[in-house]
């Protein structure tokens, strides 16, 4: 069972962000090689914060040393590697982490590239669930192998590639 905590300070509020976010976290998980989290009993929980630019600079600054807002941050709380062996101890939750989004820099991305913000919302929450449970993007081989998943996942949720042109 993952739970997904979201905060929205400001974005549309005409978009169910909660049940897009709901479905965007449990694709994800399902799909990925930790698709064990979704059917333990023990809550596994993430947190999104739908936020503004102003406020993923800071954060981008705070934790990365970058001096810029964008679109996506993640901050894991678990070693995916221990991911496995906690569902199995009986811990009382597990925490996966919290991802943050920048609402100006959604929006504007999604402009650019001629997609719905609801549509690019889910693709950097799917790409922040992965970076939660130890994808990332810094080789080449490891970036394919990530957005070949994330292709994966918004084909699922009924989206275009996401890296598509």
């Amino acid at each position: 069972m993952i739970d997904t905590a979201i905060l929205n300070e400001g974005w549309d509020a005409s978009i169910d962000w909660e049940g897009l976010a709901e479905a965007a976290v449990n694709h994800a998980i399902r799909l990925s090689p930790h698709r064990a989290l979704a059917d333990i009993d023990t809550p596994v929980e993430i947190a999104i914060r739908l936020t503004s630019d102003a406020e993923v600079h800071i954060l981008n600054h705070t934790y990365r040393q970058k001096d810029n807002p964008t679109n996506v941050l993640s901050f894991p709380m678990v070693d995916p590697e221990a991911l496995g062996g906690l569902a199995k101890a009986g811990v009382p939750e597990i925490m996966l982490g919290d991802i943050v989004l920048a609402n100006e820099t959604c929006v504007s991305e999604a402009a650019d590239k001629g997609i719905a913000v609801n549509a690019h919302a889910t693709h950097l929450i799917v790409h922040g669930v992965l970076h939660l449970i130890g994808f990332d993007h810094i080789t080449d081989a490891d970036a394919e192998e990530m957005e070949g998943l994330e292709r994966l996942i918004m084909a699922d949720l009924g989206h275009d590639d996401p890296y598509g042109d």
